[in-house]
């Protein structure tokens, strides 16, 4: 069968929700999204040219155009996930970390076992997760241990069998771990009392337990049970210090789920707690590889989808912090104060800390995929047309125009490449005149760089405002090389960042690395060129005097220095002092110059 052209597969799509699926030139699936209105989200594909290069790419790349239509926006949004983890489409974001995960199973028998296991199997057991951490297992585990006797043999302990004196009690009997009901030594209602307080506690709910237990422990305390009494007063505490240990909210915040996301040029990273009585009872963080430049709400809507899937969520609530369109099956909340914000800033938190620790590894294991990571997000970030592998950064140095330098340090990948720094000496800038300064040198060191025909940088970074990044702007047009290399201009007081014919600046976030390496960068250039600058000054307060004595040389001049170490004991020397050091005919020149000009 013919595939119809797009135009027309285009004007046959309905204006309902639903899910679209576009094929490339060899049969496969290519893309999976959704929309609230098919037509008008397909069509936004192919009515413009895209800022992305990939998602042009991928509209040249359709050949046919399938839907599926559903009834509402929740439903478009879990076929979308089942179809991308099936199909695991090119362009769509990439669901990292497909691992299982355990889970604490309560056995549909007789006498429930309570255990851990990463196998979930439909017989009529109740199963409490999926967690993301083991050790949060063993601790869950190891609490309901300490509180109950439970059994741990595989043993059908039937009624029938039972009765029949079939099996016998083993160690764990004699050790106390059990109470022995494979010989009729316990009674399975006060058994099913226990796995109902284990149920309650797994959910979150602790102080149900508590109370339980606290009557308990008042029962026996009257009936003079203190041994009894004091067991359960033990398991109180275990409790309660454990309940401690979880609770960061308001109890009264129960049954909600907290999504976040944190994202950059390639990845985003998602967040999410699980509340429970007040208690976070599960976290987690999913990492998601991005395609076509996807948004945060779709990045988030897709998480939100597939962590409800992954860890069986069944909350209604839901708090994040962006607009999401989930259905209106949700309540969703977006969090500006009070013990709902505090949580919203905790997962957030959350989110940096893993994408942080991710970078980090990516910066180890491979610092090439970190290099490259650091330019993307810096042309992305400075609105670059070529990514700044190569970076140079100017600042002049003076005190009221005297001694007058500048330097210019380079970066290569986002690193010093102090090989190729430079300093400059002003020689046409008489005054203290920055901005003639700063012209003088870019149009130096470019006009080099020509003639020597070396790489230019692919971005110029001016340390001042608007004036100094003016003035630089004339050299490059001088030079004929405006338009060729970016330039920006960064002010100390805000640290924002001007562009040329552009009165509004640019504000980076304070913690971003692009901001970061802009600094270190201009940290650089101003330390490098203080430097030159008070070692010229120095040498010129400790040499120019004696220097200006005609027939007086460096090596005179060393000579005096070292005997003297000052250029005023020399001047209040006497004759025979100098003579001594420098001979009679130095002497008496040095002696006669500082007679005819005495100092002060």
């Amino acid at each position: 069968m013919r595939i119809p052209s797009i135009e027309i597969q285009l004007q046959t799509l309905p204006n309902t929700p639903g899910v679209y699926q576009f094929y490339g030139s060899s049969g496969e699936v290519i893309y999976v999204g959704k929309a609230k209105n098919l037509k008008k989200r397909v069509r936004s594909y192919f009515n413009k040219v895209h800022d992305y290069g990939k998602t042009n790419i991928l509209v040249k790349k359709i050949i046919d155009i399938r839907h599926i239509v559903v009834e509402s926006e929740t439903d478009a949004l879990l076929l979308e996930n089942n179809l991308i983890k099936k199909y695991q489409p090119r362009y769509n974001v990439l669901l990292k970390d497909d691992k299982s995960y355990p889970w604490i199973c309560i056995r549909n028998e007789r006498f429930p076992r309570v255990f851990h296991t990463r196998r979930m199997i439909r017989d009529g057991s109740e199963y409490f997760g999926p967690y993301t951490s083991i050790k949060t297992v063993y601790t869950l585990l190891d609490l309901i241990k300490g509180l109950f006797p439970l059994r741990t043999c595989n043993y059908d302990l039937s009624k029938e069998k039972i009765d029949s004196h079939k099996y016998k009690v083993c160690l764990e009997y004699h050790l106390g771990n059990c109470k022995g009901a494979c010989e009729a030594k316990e009674y399975e209602s006060s058994y099913q009392n226990n796995i109902t307080t284990i149920r309650e506690i797994l959910k979150g709910n602790f102080k149900s337990s508590i109370n339980v237990f606290k009557t308990q422990m008042k029962s026996y305390a009257d009936n003079l049970e203190f041994e009894a009494a004091q067991s359960l007063k033990e398991k109180i505490q275990i409790l309660e210090n454990y309940q401690a240990k979880s609770t960061i909210v308001n109890p009264k915040i129960s049954n909600v789920d907290v999504f976040s996301i944190v994202s950059d040029e390639s990845f985003a990273y998602v967040n999410f707690l699980q509340l429970s009585h007040g208690s976070i009872i599960r976290s987690h963080t999913l990492e998601l590889k991005k395609k076509l430049q996807e948004s945060d709400q779709n990045l988030l809507e897709l998480a939100i989808t597939e962590l409800r899937q992954r860890f069986s969520l069944e909350s209604n609530e839901l708090y994040v912090p962006i607009e999401v369109e989930l259905g209106s099956n949700f309540k969703i909340t977006i969090p500006k104060v009070g013990d709902k914000k505090k949580l919203m800033d905790l997962s957030i938190r959350n989110a940096k800390y893993h994408r942080l620790d991710q970078l980090k590894q990516i910066k180890i294991i491979d610092p090439g995929r970190h290099e490259v990571r650091i330019m993307a997000q810096m042309k992305s970030d400075l609105r670059l047309s070529e990514t700044p592998t190569h970076i140079e950064c100017f600042d002049n140095s003076n005190i009221q125009g005297t001694h007058p330098v500048a330097a210019c340090v380079v970066f290569k990948n986002g690193k010093p490449s102090k090989k190729e720094y430079r300093h400059f000496n002003i020689k046409s800038v008489k005054g203290p005149d920055d901005f003639a300064s700063m012209t003088e040198v870019v149009y130096r060191r470019y006009k080099r760089l020509l003639d020597e025909n070396k790489p230019l940088p692919q971005l110029i970074i001016i340390d001042g405002g608007k004036g100094q990044l003016s003035a630089s702007l004339k050299s490059l047009e001088a030079l004929k090389l405006r338009g060729q290399i970016a330039i920006i201009g960064i002010a100390k007081r805000l640290e924002e960042l001007y562009y040329p014919d552009d009165p509004i600046p640019l504000y980076l976030d304070k913690k971003s690395e692009t901001l970061k390496i802009i600094q270190q960068l201009r940290n650089e250039a101003h330390r490098f060129g203080i430097e030159h600058h008070r070692n010229k000054r120095s040498k010129t307060a400790l040499n120019s005097e004696l220097e200006s004595i005609v027939g007086i040389g460096q090596k005179t001049i060393l000579e005096l220095l070292k005997n003297f170490k000052s250029v005023q004991r020399v001047s209040f020397a006497k004759l025979d002092e100098l003579e001594h050091v420098v001979g009679t005919s130095k002497a008496s020149i040095i002696y006669n110059y500082y007679q005819n000009n005495p100092r002060e």
